[in-house]
């Protein structure tokens, strides 16, 4: 059943990463359709055609790798300008230009390629002739709808399902006290028998047991009664559990130990070092068990700020990310938790979460659609990048057009015409073979060193 279990985790999202793609293309297609762009093309997955359709001007189909899709429109690459006093005519002649060299020749290919698809009355129908606002939209469609997909389902899984938070129910007891000077010094976990006994097993608290007061007053929220028995350290206190039905009243004695401190929002205080800032406070080595808790519309988009940001973060420090990811890869360093990982990563987690049979459908469920809620966030992040191929680049380019052509018509000097993105190949395919070196590294460390995230 546990095999079972992770293959359907494991399919789930892969479906849903194959379909945020689909959808990632719709975001370019619709509209490109929409500014009378022909469309010549809409693949899902790249090398050879498993399916296909041609429906109108346009074939649409899926290939036999998954790792991505295109749209593919004519007039991506502006006929090359002719000098003054060279006969020429119309894109096709303007590619049969000498070449320069290498690079030169490539554009030169690229802009001949382009000119052999034009058709009789396509002159007004090509990418380029398109204005600079109405590109941008065209190449941000994808990214925007990645976008829209991440705050639906992480939506789903706040407002529907509920956040994860510990409640007033005991999940586990702690059998002795072990200071976190002595876990960090020794690396002792199990208790010794001159260790003394935690406050909360003296006391008789079982795991299942629910709080209900302490010190007199009602317990309500988890963080509020930790703060409680922080402040009454070395303070006999009396304590209302909830056991099966009944109602048992007892005395609890926190004592003082060094723990870290939290601050308003339960976030770890970390020093100028990055080091957890420590005090000494009540103690009674008790855990809660965590459950879903709706939250309210409101708290969608911040959740969404904060994972973009996280990403955004992984992203601009890539380069040292996949240089973390390759020392773990081939040493024995650890794995970190908040880095990149390929898509064999994700499905790994996936399938993971989806075996655990000890936590609740519901919880599974939730995990795995805000997995794939948070491969869209990525994905928008990702795209972003102002570098081609990716979408950013192409926004880059349009935007680079609109500065150049409005500081001409400012000095009134002859139009520049569109950015000529052919002579940007080069660093374009160097672009991509970084990219697919990045996802062999990636695929290769989930493999053998994959993320761990259950401890």
């Amino acid at each position: 059943m546990t095999v079972l279990l992770f293959i359907l985790g494991v399919l789930f999202v892969a479906v849903g990463i194959a379909l945020s793609i689909a959808l990632h293309e719709v975001g370019h297609l619709l509209p490109a359709k929409l500014f009378k762009v022909r469309v010549t093309q809409y693949m899902v997955g790249f090398g050879k055609t498993l399916w296909s359709k041609k429906k109108g001007e346009t074939e649409y189909g899926v290939k036999a790798i998954p790792l991505g899709g295109y749209v593919s429109m004519i007039g991506m690459y502006p006929p090359a300008k002719v000098k003054a006093g060279t006969a020429a005519s119309g894109a096709a002649e303007s590619v049969r230009q000498s070449s320069t060299g290498m690079f030169q020749q490539l554009a030169n290919d690229a802009r001949q390629a382009e000119a052999e698809r034009l058709q009789p009355g396509d002159e007004n129908r090509v990418f380029y002739k398109l204005p600079v606002y109405k590109r941008i939209i065209i190449m941000l469609g994808g990214p925007f709808v990645n976008l829209v997909l991440g705050v639906v389902m992480l939506g789903i899984v706040m407002v529907g399902f509920g956040s994860a938070q510990p409640s007033t129910t005991i999940s586990e007891v702690n059998k002795c006290v072990v200071s976190a000077a002595q876990q960090a010094e020794t690396g002792q976990t199990d208790c010794l028998p001159s260790d003394p006994q935690a406050p909360a097993t003296a006391a008789g608290i079982l795991p299942g047991d629910t709080v209900t007061s302490f010190d007199g007053k009602p317990v309500t929220d988890w963080y509020e009664l930790t703060r409680w028995i922080r402040d009454a350290a070395g303070e006999a206190t009396p304590i209302t559990l909830e056991r099966d039905g009944r109602s048992i009243s007892t005395t609890i004695t926190p004592v003082l130990s060094e723990r870290p401190v939290f601050d308003e929002s339960n976030e770890l205080v970390l020093d100028s070092n990055g080091d957890p800032v420590m005090e000494e406070v009540g103690f009674v080595g008790m855990g809660s068990t965590q459950e879903l808790v709706p939250q309210p519309v409101t708290a969608v988009l911040p959740a969404v700020g904060e994972n973009l940001q996280a990403i955004a973060g992984v992203v601009l420090n890539l380069p040292q990310r996949l240089a973390d990811v390759a020392e773990a890869a081939f040493s024995d360093a650890p794995r970190d938790p908040n880095g990149p990982m390929s898509v064999v990563g994700v499905g790994r987690i996936a399938g993971e979460i989806s075996a655990m049979e000890e936590i609740p459908f519901e919880a599974r469920a939730a995990s795995l659609i805000g997995l794939v809620g948070s491969v869209n966030l990525a994905l928008f992040v990702f795209n972003l990048i102002p570098l081609l191929p990716l979408d950013g680049g192409h926004v880059a380019g349009a935007l680079w057009e609109a500065v150049r052509r409005g500081f001409a018509k400012l000095f009134r000097r002859p139009d520049p015409g569109p950015v000529d993105i052919a002579k940007l190949l080069p660093l374009t395919y160097a672009v991509a073979i970084l990219m697919m070196g990045m996802g062999a590294l990636l695929i290769y460390a989930d493999i053998v060193k994959p993320v761990n995230i259950f401890g």
